[in-house]
Parts: C-alpha cells; sequence; structure tokens
C-alpha cells in the first residue's frame, strides 16, 4: 500500500453491528507520532482535565490528550494559564491518566516551573511524570530553552515543544495576537528547528500564519501541531470544551464547535430542576 493508505496505529471501535469487529485500540507511542509524519498521516489532539473526558477522548481514538494549563481558564475560572500552579497540575494530570489507557498524555509545564533553569525543569518534568503518571511534557517558549530540552531529554523525559503564540507570555506579547507574521515568521521557523534538533519530539504551533507553520512541517523531522496554524501540521489540537460547543461568548476564529454541549446541558439541568420542583422526580423507579 502506498504511504497515504498505511494505517493509523489504533482503530476506532466501530457501531455497525455488521461489519467484522474493529481491532482494539493499541497504546500509543512518540514513535507512532513519527509514523504519521513521516507516511503522511495526521492525528488529533485534545485538552483533557478529568477522568471522564479522558475516558470519552480515549475511547473515540483521539492519540494525543493535553493537561494543558489551559485549566486555570477553561476549569478553574481564571483569566489567563498564569495562576496555576505544579500542584494543581499533577492533580489534574492523575485525573487523566486514570481515564486514559491509550492515548499519549501530555502535561504543560506552569508559567514558573521551569523558567530559571534546565534543573528546574527537570526536577518539574521529574514530578509531573511521577505523581502525574504523564507521559511527557509541554514547554512554551523559543530558542531561549534548548538548554532546557536537552536537559529534559537526558534525563529521559519526552518534550513537545511549543512556539508561536505562547499564552504564559501573553502580558509580553500584549495579549492574545497571531505571531509570526511577515519577517517575523523566519524567527517562528528558527524556535521550531533549533528546538527540535535539541530533541523535542514534537513542536506545536500556536496561532501563526499557515504559510508559516507549513515551513515549519518541511523544516523539522519531527510531527508538527497546530492550534490556529493552518491544516499543513501532522496534528491538530483544540481545547475540548471549545471543540465541544460547551464555552460560551465569542470563539477565536481557529476553533469549530463539533457538537452544542452547552444548550444540551443547559436543557438537560432546567428538565431535572422542573421534575424537581414538580415533585415527578424521583418517581417510584428511582427509590428504594
Amino acid at each position: 500500500m502506498t504511504s497515504a493508505e498505511q494505517p493509523p496505529p489504533y482503530a476506532a471501535t466501530g457501531t455497525d453491528s455488521s461489519a467484522p469487529p474493529a481491532p482494539a485500540l493499541k497504546k500509543i507511542r512518540i514513535s507512532h507520532l513519527q509514523q504519521l509524519k513521516d507516511n503522511g498521516g495526521r492525528f488529533a489532539m485534545l485538552t483533557a482535565y478529568d477522568q471522564y473526558a479522558a475516558g470519552i477522548f480515549d475511547e473515540a481514538g483521539i492519540e494525543v490528550l493535553l493537561v494543558g494549563d489551559s485549566a486555570a481558564n477553561n476549569v478553574m475560572g481564571h483569566a489567563t494559564t498564569l495562576p496555576i500552579t505544579m500542584d494543581e497540575m499533577i492533580v489534574f494530570a492523575r485525573s487523566v491518566t486514570a481515564g486514559a489507557s491509550h492515548a499519549l498524555v501530555v502535561c504543560d509545564l506552569p508559567f514558573g516551573s521551569y523558567e530559571v533553569s534546565p534543573a528546574q525543569a527537570v526536577e518539574s518534568s521529574v514530578r509531573l511524570m511521577k505523581e502525574g503518571l504523564v507521559h511527557a511534557v509541554k514547554m512554551e517558549g523559543g530558542r531561549h530553552y534548548v538548554e532546557h530540552v536537552r536537559a529534559l531529554t537526558a534525563a529521559g523525559i519526552p518534550v513537545m515543544a511549543h512556539v508561536g503564540f505562547t499564552p504564559q507570555a501573553e502580558h509580553a506579547l500584549g495579549g492574545y495576537k497571531v505571531q509570526g507574521r511577515g519577517e517575523a515568521g523566519a524567527a517562528v521557523v528558527r524556535d521550531a528547528v533549533a528546538l527540535a534538533d535539541a530533541g523535542a519530539f514534537c513542536v506545536l504551533m500556536e496561532m501563526v500564519p499557515a504559510d508559516v507553520a507549513a515551513e515549519v512541517d518541511a523544516a523539522v523531522s519531527v510531527p508538527t501541531i497546530g492550534i490556529g496554524a493552518g491544516n499543513a501540521t501532522t496534528g491538530q489540537v483544540l481545547v475540548w470544551q471549545d471543540m465541544a460547543g460547551l464555552r460560551g461568548g465569542k470563539q477565536p476564529r481557529f476553533v469549530k464547535a463539533f457538537a452544542d454541549l452547552r444548550t444540551e446541558l443547559s436543557r438537560a439541568a432546567k428538565a431535572y430542576a422542573d421534575e424537581v420542583r414538580s415533585g415527578s422526580f424521583p418517581g417510584p423507579e428511582h427509590s428504594f
């Protein structure tokens, strides 16, 4: 078969009873992502912060789950990702790894846990892997963190690099803005190449022009992931609440809602409240 016809390293469970049973889901490894890059394939990545979402996405065949510091915004209600702590990230990580059996689980290094030195990055990452049971870490930043990546990979810790718009640096960047426009695109490419050469197994690009992301994907041998970076990357990632239509208000341009959970959850809550108030719930069938 041609490279485009290569099967993925997993097979999602089918629902058609007339079809032959689908192969069981397999454990996703870094090597599987690299195979997809080498063979022209693609993979999906979603954030997850709890066991139920992790389990659903895992069963759906999502290859990579990200325990994002975006939990600060999407779970804890903070305005930015900056306040979340290492201890809090470990709690979210343990919740996700408890629910996922097949996906590769990657966890963000939160703000303040790696910037001081490569040694600090290693110490923090060891905690995420030993206490959070994750399989890899993600670190924001460009070429300045090459030595951090080298130290982590030397310690046996897989590193996903994150370039372009880096939310932890939003105050330095002047807010949520596309990075790498015009001549600045060359700097994004240099950052990605330097981090991949230092040992990063994957490069995530956030809010960069699609042509710059395509240039990065061509310049590095490792898989790339995009969010607001066009479709030339090996993988794509979204915050799961955005993907499922749970969050209200104006959405970023790069978000596509594949469901309307906000409306459905609101409908269910109102129906529950109505039945409680009317006395129809719980009924005899719900009582002992």
